[in-house]
């Protein structure tokens, strides 16, 4: 899921541009352009929530396999993670406003090519592009609230920010529940048109256009080398997670092989070879004093290194389970996508109540101390999810949990990033900030990845154990294994609906309850190594002047 902590840029030479408007009050303009700035970031950040609550529509109008479903939630996230720091670099030399204008209208395109999908791969290829225009749109915000404001104001501003975004987290599920129950998923993104639109003129006519200083700016080079490689790389080993259960991970399982074996270890080879050439690459351009996408020397600082683990692994366990839960639900139950976003609502609640109130217990006990609570908040409520679980689990059983995993989510996500970039020079702060936003996003597509894979294998598993002594012919069974795995689970309402089909139906919902609760149980262990990480963060040097501050 998006990053939605505001983060801070590098405080480099400004030169700010003319106006976007002209006439009225340059303050009141420049406090409506905040608002502008947050609604184009929130609605990429809706984009992103909703899917989870629309993917078992989409998956059963469009008749996607597991693994299609898996990437299209996985490859927004991995497309915005591989061009977030290179066009926010763009944006530097070009203008800010210039890329959010472009972000803007690229996401909206997007979003109807989304809308307008007639099969899985034409939606996989629409997320990716709605991915690009994300990537444009936050680095130019947040680089152009950094640039309009100082001191108190900017404190308002960003403040202003959180709140817009955090109450557009909570509500946009719910909002696309309601209209993908209405009238169908697809009208969740119609709707961008309109919303795109009018974002457009707002910011052509409040914001103002800043970039670096002309000299700064020319001596600044963008490091496409390293964003192809990382892309390139992330998106192997992804591809890797996803298909491993659908082509094998060895023995080929399926006609395409290569000498015999999997196309899948072949390509897990090749995304390790094209990260250690990310590496050497990253190493060489840093050594030859040119500018990078991947400063490997910020991991040196222990709060950074372990702070930028620690989100990644957050976000693999709340992509994760945004994926599980409703396709669980929908699979059990039928659940609608209002009723499936009520079941997750309390996620987007609990991370907005908290949030507000991790400020100030950061004052008092230290960032640090703040990240850990939410740590283990995060792992008791998805642990506690994981053991109850079952097969007459609804929404109601499951949103106490998601109410206090979110609680977590809020202290966490508030104080990870002080903390991480606390010791960070602030001359790099602008690079660091970019990197942890990227190691967000990575973490949000491997989980996607990781967790979907343990629910595919889980499902077609246990559904072959229940068959096994029933008196279905053995063609039959395997028939019915392969739809449930391939199907995401969406067979199962099938097979309720169906005549003479009660005990494959019986074992469908089984084989759903198992493989959601191993989906659920292993981003439970992933958050558990991201609390051990967090208990290595140490008191930053900011977090230590904030608390001596607020004491005086």
């Amino acid at each position: 899921m998006l990053d939605i902590v505001p983060q801070p840029t590098s405080l480099t030479s400004e030169r700010p541009l003319r106006p976007g408007g002209t006439g009225g009050d340059p303050a009141r303009r420049r406090w409506l352009g905040v608002i502008v700035i947050s609604l184009g970031v929130s609605m990429i950040i809706v984009d992103a929530t909703i899917v989870g609550v629309l993917l078992p529509q989409m998956v059963a109008d469009l008749r996607m396999s597991t693994g299609q479903a898996e990437w299209v939630t996985s490859v927004y996230a991995l497309v915005f993670a591989a061009l977030l720091i290179p066009f926010g670099r763009a944006g530097d030399v070009v203008g800010r406003r210039r890329m959010f204008l472009l972000g803007v209208a690229v996401f909206t395109l997007a979003s109807l090519a989304v809308a307008a999908a007639g099969d899985g791969s034409a939606l996989i290829a629409a997320r990716a592009a709605q991915g690009v225009g994300a990537s444009m749109v936050m680095p130019a915000a947040l680089a152009t609230l950094n640039a309009q404001f100082t001191g108190r104001d900017r404190a308002h501003a960003f403040g202003v920010w959180g709140a817009l975004l955090s109450g557009m987290a909570a509500l946009g599920p719910l909002v696309g529940g309601a209209l993908a129950t209405g009238g169908g998923w697809r009208w969740a993104f119609w709707i961008n048109l309109p919303a795109g639109v009018v974002l457009i003129a707002a910011a052509v006519a409040l914001l103002p256009e800043t970039r670096e200083a002309a000299g700064r700016a020319l001596r600044k080079e963008i490091d496409w080398p390293g964003a192809a490689l990382s892309a390139l790389a992330l998106g192997a080993l992804v591809c890797g997670l996803i298909e491993g259960p659908f082509y094998g991970w060895w023995t080929a399982t399926r006609d395409l092989s290569v000498a015999g074996l999997s196309p899948v270890p072949v390509v897990l080879g090749l995304g390790t070879v094209l990260l250690a050439a990310l590496v050497a690459v990253e190493r060489a351009r840093a050594a030859a004093g040119r500018p990078v996408m991947l400063d490997l020397s910020l991991f040196t600082i222990p709060n950074f290194r372990n702070g930028n683990l620690a989100s990644a692994l957050i976000n693999v366990g709340e992509l994760g389970l945004v994926f599980v839960l409703p396709l669980f639900l929908l699979g059990v139950h039928g659940t609608s996508p209002v009723q499936i976003s009520l079941a997750i609502l309390p996620l987007a609640v609990g991370a907005f109540l908290s949030g507000g109130y991790a400020g100030k217990l950061a004052r008092k006990r230290g960032a640090h101390r703040v990240v850990q609570i939410g740590m283990v908040l995060e792992v008791a409520a998805v642990l506690g999810l994981g053991l109850t679980i079952t097969a007459t689990t609804g929404g109601l059983g499951i949103a106490p949990w998601m109410l206090v995993y979110g609680f977590g989510l809020g202290l966490t996500s508030a104080q990870l990033t002080n903390v991480s970039l606390a010791d960070v020079p602030p001359a790099r702060a602008g690079q660091a900030s970019g990197t942890q936003s990227t190691a967000r996003q990575v973490g949000a597509a491997l989980g996607i990845a990781l967790i979907g894979t343990v629910f595919a294998t889980g499902l077609g598993r246990t559904m072959a154990d229940r068959l096994e002594h029933t008196d279905l012919p053995a063609e039959r069974r395997a028939a019915l294994v392969h739809e449930l795995r391939d199907s995401a689970g969406t067979s199962a309402r099938d097979l309720h609906r169906a005549p003479g089909t009660e005990t494959a139906a019986r074992a469908a919902d089984q084989s759903l309850a198992a493989a959601a609760r191993g989906g659920v149980l292993t981003t439970a262990a992933i958050l558990a190594f991201g609390l051990v990480l967090s208990l290595r963060l140490r008191p930053g040097r900011t977090d230590v002047q904030d608390r001596e501050e607020s004491k005086a």
